[in-house]
């Protein structure tokens, strides 16, 4: 049962008959990982913890840089040089002592990737990184755990939803062939602030409905989004049957 804080801290949240106090505590008993705590992995990380998830795995091998103020809103200037994943935990501490946080201050690889994925709910994909990204994807058919994904640069962004437990959900690897170019990130091609906040929201209100198991997910689809136009596009995505992850 929900404690009388926690009803009255979630209670805008538990007014929606989507949510409820059903969905409240699956939220309470939900893990999620996080992998980059960067300009889309801030907004994840403090929306998830201030809407009351149990607890969040936090992955970044980098430490704060004053370049990375402009967007990782969930880092302050105080905390340059400081690991990442623990700049994050003090922020989310002010934000919701409820929410654990667990982290962990190295490259998501194979070799500590098997159980971080096995014992959460969904997976959120805050990376710029190609090889990682392939790799959730990999655990996440392998464990039949959801993966939320999500990018940006420059002015544009785009998120979907790949959940292995549906038989008719593509996967990463049925989008994007493993020829990715590496100079595709912000470091080398520029960001607005805002436009990884919105794509890390957007990114953070898809897992939320994930575990809540309400509206409709985005499986099978593409958001696009341009912020110089402000247009949204959605694609349908179609699973590869000769995709060698999923299929």
């Amino acid at each position: 049962m929900l404690t009388d804080d926690e009803l009255l801290r979630y209670s805008r949240q538990i007014m929606l008959p989507q949510v409820d106090i059903a969905g409240q505590e699956k939220l309470r008993e939900a893990t999620v990982l996080v992998v980059g705590v960067g300009g889309l992995g801030s907004p994840v990380a403090m929306y998830l913890a201030a809407a009351g998830v149990g607890k969040l795995v936090l992955v970044d091998q980098d430490q704060v840089d004053l370049s990375n103020l402009q967007r990782q809103i969930i880092h302050t200037t105080e905390r340059i040089g400081v690991d990442k994943v623990e700049s994050a935990r003090a922020t989310l501490a002010q934000l919701n002592t409820a929410c654990k946080v667990e982290t962990i201050a190295a490259q998501f690889c194979a070799e500590n990737s098997d159980a971080l994925v096995a014992n959460c709910q969904v997976i959120v994909d805050c990376s710029d990184n190609f090889a990682v990204r392939f790799l959730l994807n990999r655990l996440s058919v392998q464990y039949q755990v959801p993966l939320v994904s999500g990018a940006a640069i420059r002015m544009e962004g785009q998120i979907s939803v790949y959940d292995p437990r549906l038989s008719s959900s593509p996967c990463y690897h049925c989008l994007y062939q493993e020829t990715g170019e590496e100079d595709q990130s912000c470091t080398t091609n520029g960001v607005l602030a805002p436009v990884v906040g919105v794509v890390g929201s957007i990114q953070a209100t898809e897992t939320i409905k994930l575990i809540a198991g309400i509206g409709d997910a985005l499986m099978g689809r593409l958001l696009l989004v341009d912020f110089l136009t402000m247009e949204f596009r959605s694609i349908r995505l179609k699973k590869d049957p000769a995709c060698p992850v999923c299929s």
